[in-house]
């Protein structure tokens, strides 16, 4: 009997898919290495242990499978209940006996992965709303996961970096971080931002609107660390001085 493969034959989605069971792939790798009493310790997430990330990571997986669901359906079937809803359901989670949690991680992964393959091609652009409210098209989940799994597998604090991140999901990290900023720039009155990745082309810096912006340079992975708020080793301003803590990312 072959192998059931995705409906979609978009090339540009179907290597979305692949990075995102790559990141998948990094993140249960990250999981596994640790046993089970290593749990217990503070995560690089402020106030989360390792098991809440593994319950967060698990739980967004339950999450965006509810909006493939709609997607396929056209049923209106919201990620959470409501913000409280989330933070109550994962701060449960995290108290599960460790197998159990494990449990949670790859089943809810490999629900989602099945309702990736199985979504018809025309419902891929089939409009879904986020956690914050974002109306976006379904395909937009495969970007919601990936980097869900691959940011927090460094977050697990286990030896994973963004460094060993694949260039394409660096690069595409940095555009959604500062186009984040760029969209609450006003509002939320964020200061003017250059990032300059002496490892890419000239044209490939990144920057928020204003003028005379703080120029942060550094090598792409660790920009992104920085931005992501995950750390500013090996990152310095233009002058040389540290960088100060970035605005939030979401």
């Amino acid at each position: 009997m072959p192998a059931r493969t995705d409906r979609t034959t978009d090339p540009v989605l179907k290597a979305q898919l692949l990075l995102a069971r790559r990141g998948q792939a990094f993140f249960s790798r990250a999981l596994a290495e640790l046993r089970n009493h290593q749990l217990d310790v503070p995560s690089l997430v402020p106030g989360w242990t390792r098991r809440h990330v593994v319950a967060h990571v698990g739980l967004n997986a339950r999450a965006l499978t509810r909006l493939t669901e709609w997607a396929a359906t056209g049923v209106e079937t919201p990620m959470y209940a409501s913000p409280e809803q989330r933070d109550e359901e994962i701060e449960f989670a995290a108290t599960l006996p460790a197998r159990a949690l494990r449990h949670l991680s790859a089943h809810a992964a490999v629900h989602l992965d099945v309702e990736w393959r199985d979504l018809p091609e025309e419902a891929w652009d089939a409009t879904v709303r986020t956690a914050q409210g974002r109306l976006v098209p379904a395909r937009e989940t495969v970007w919601m996961r990936t980097r869900e799994v691959w940011v927090h597998a460094v977050d697990l604090d286990h030896g994973a970096s963004f460094r060993q991140f694949p260039p394409e999901l660096v690069d595409r990290l940095l555009a959604d971080v500062v186009g984040a900023w760029r969209r609450r720039q006003d509002a939320e009155h964020l200061p003017a931002l250059r990032l300059v990745p002496v490892d890419r082309p000239a044209d490939a810096a990144r920057a928020t609107a204003g003028d005379e912006p703080l120029v942060l340079v550094g090598r792409a992975a660790d920009l992104a660390h920085w931005a992501t708020g995950r750390g500013a080793t090996g990152v310095r301003t233009a002058d040389g001085d540290p960088p100060p803590a970035p605005p939030r990312w979401l």
